[in-house]
């Protein structure tokens, strides 16, 4: 036989065995049953106590031991919370609960993680038990790749959802609760929750667990508080003593108008007694966080010392009071959930974030927290930066509500064209058209200021929640003034809109322009952050040490294959300096030469040639004529 033929005949017979043979192929099980039961709107059996040791803070250790009462034996779920009010996504740190030990009657229960929720904890309560007791740790972040650093050298930020479990069945409103917190020696805590001090253990007044989670407190050794009306105060924790001390009567005046214009604003104040909890430091990791009866803010240092150039810091009070009214009071009906298991649907952002955002810059304008000026020019840093939104050609205002849970507020590559969480800011532009458009149909009688006492502005000292829908926020509108609401809010928030939303400006009797110098927000935020912005220009951001920190998609920088990972070595030959490279861009408008940069990604260096001649582009209002405008009406103390 031809041997050709023979291994030809050997090679076809054996694929055809392979083809009999099938690659393991598993069928899909059974659809998963869940364990965890539904939360009911029953009142749950028990007071829960919760004591929590705070006093080691150079570990960034909380110690917790927390009695829960039971009502009969049978299996248990114990939550941590996941679901968190304001993180608009599930962001409870539970990779650092640690020393979990549960035992009734003094003996052990084992206890099992649920293999889909991992928040979960399930166990078998033993018959003739009337409570579990649980024994646990939470381990704080010691650096900055562990999370955020809440617990510093001379403060500490306790967020009850890190030192506590809740059992599941029931709304966390149903689930009566009395917390205990041992602090430092010596140090003060304050909480939007009343407390009854011992030396350094608090006693916090028994409530539900809903709002145990909605108070959370903020400690420190420098501590200080103002009163800034009867229902409200200001408290103050800082790095050093010499941060409060450096507070001036006229500061604090500001803080106090600001709560007068926002009262004056909506009317009523859906609060008992409201605490700013506020922190100076850089010790302690950033934070703006809304509760309905406080607030969570994080500053840098130099917040009163160093008041004027603050102006990034001075619009957070202003933002995160607002939502005491928009997002705890008036809350997107899809928001709400009963406990901190169901996830939350962020549709509704662009109200509850956006007009805060809006009413936030507003209120900082009114109460002299930020300066006319000042407000005019984050309204240019907002209008020029929606210019620079490339992802306003694919993707609708409304999707940007999703990125919280999408992802999870991790750093990105190319903002711009990701459309990162704009619904904050392209929300709050939608607002100030709406502003412009009832100011036209009314002649001036009426503003969003009577959509906001209208829609926040009832229930005086009613902190519960009373949900919204699109047709009510439609229809309040449609209350100040008839117009066809439903498909304006269509068109600029769940439609694809690629214009930019500048017409708020330009109907209240502004207009953006471009100069080349930045305004003084601009320069105060490049002060702050250490970095030069070339966006509107070269389109990046570079940081004084060469590194870029962002690219514009679709710009010279971009177009010339920079990315987040370069570094710009050389400026025509020179060492990178901000101020060089500002030179060259000004050179380049009279020169057809292109700017010359030598980068660097990781190990490799290349030239990259800029053919940009259009010089150094920084955003600015420009009033439109002359006499009082809309805007100048908007943002003028009442």
């Amino acid at each position: 036989m031809n041997r050709t033929l023979t291994i030809a005949a050997l090679l076809l017979a054996s694929t055809a065995a392979q083809a009999q043979v099938r690659n393991s192929q598993p069928a899909a099980t059974a659809p998963f049953t869940t364990r965890i039961p539904e939360a009911r709107d029953i009142a749950y059996p028990g007071v829960i106590e919760l004591d929590v040791d705070a006093t080691n803070i150079g570990q960034g250790i909380y110690r917790v031991k927390q009695r829960v009462p039971v009502a009969q034996a049978g299996p248990m779920t114990l939550l941590m919370p996941a679901w968190l009010p304001g993180k608009h996504a599930a962001r409870g740190e539970i990779e650092k609960l640690a020393g979990l030990k549960v035992t009734a009657n003094g003996k052990t229960i084992p206890w099992t993680r649920d293999p889909v929720d991992v928040y979960a904890f399930h166990i078998d309560v033993p018959a003739g038990a009337k409570a579990v007791d649980l024994d646990f740790q939470f381990l704080g972040a010691t650096a900055g790749n562990q999370g955020r650093i809440s617990i510093a050298p001379n403060m500490l930020n306790l967020q009850f959802e890190q030192v506590s479990l809740y059992p599941a069945g029931y709304y966390t409103r149903r689930i009566p609760i009395q917390a205990t917190v041992k602090y430092p020696a010596g140090w003060t805590a304050a909480s939007g929750l009343p407390s009854r001090a011992t030396g350094s253990t608090y006693a916090y007044q028994q409530t539900d667990y809903e709002t145990l989670i909605d108070s959370p407190v903020f400690a420190g050794r420098y501590f200080k508080r103002w009163e800034l009306s009867p229902r409200v105060g200001l408290n103050v924790v800082a790095d050093s003593a010499d941060e409060l001390t450096a507070a001036k009567p006229e500061m604090i005046d500001k803080h106090k108008a600001l709560v007068d214009q926002s009262v004056k604003l909506f009317g009523a104040q859906h609060y008992d007694k409201y605490e700013f909890l506020l922190a100076i430091t850089d010790e302690m990791g950033g934070i703006g966080l809304e509760h309905h009866r406080s607030s969570e803010n994080g500053v840098d240092p130099g917040y009163f010392k160093d008041w004027k150039d603050a102006v990034g810091d001075r619009d957070l009070l202003p933002h995160e009071f607002t939502h005491s009214w928009n997002g705890k009071f008036r809350r997107g009906a899809d928001l709400w959930t009963p406990d901190f298991k169901t996830p939350m649907r962020d549709n509704l952002l662009w109200v509850y974030e956006g007009q805060t955002q809006f009413w936030g810059l507003i209120l900082g304008g009114r109460s002299g927290m930020l300066s006319k000026d000042e407000v005019l020019d984050n309204l240019a840093i907002w209008a020029g930066g929606q210019d620079l939104t490339k992802g306003r050609q694919w993707r609708p205002l409304v999707d940007t509500t999703h990125d919280p849970i999408i992802s999870s507020r991790r750093p990105k590559g190319w903002l711009n064209w990701q459309r990162n969480e704009d619904y904050y800011v392209g929300g709050a532009l939608v607002w100030l058209e709406a502003d412009a458009i009832i100011r036209e149909r009314t002649g001036g009688a009426k503003s969003m200021d009577d959509f906001a006492r209208a829609f926040f502005g009832m229930r005086d000292g009613d902190w519960g929640t009373l949900t919204y829908t699109f047709d009510d926020v439609a229809k309040t509108l449609n209350d100040v003034t008839p117009y066809d609401w439903a498909t304006f809010l269509r068109e600029r928030v769940y439609q694809v809109n690629p214009a930019t939303t500048t017409a708020g400006i330009t109907r209240n009797g502004y207009r953006l322009v471009y100069t080349d110098t930045p305004n003084a927000v601009a320069k105060a935020g490049e002060k702050g952050s250490k970095s030069t912005s070339f966006a509107f220009s070269l389109g990046m951001t570079v940081a004084s040490d060469g590194g870029v920190r962002a690219v514009v998609w679709d710009s010279p920088a971009f177009n010339a294959g920079m990315d987040v990972s370069t570094t710009i070595v050389a400026v025509d030959g020179e060492a990178y300096s901000a101020d060089r490279l500002k030179a060259a861009v000004t050179a380049a408008k009279t020169s057809k030469d292109p700017i010359k940069l030598l980068v660097k990604n990781d190990t490799k260096f290349r030239e990259v040639l800029l053919d940009y001649h259009d010089g150094l582009r920084y955003p600015r209002l420009e009033k439109v004529g002359t006499g009082e405008t809309g805007l100048d009406r908007l943002i003028a103390a009442k």
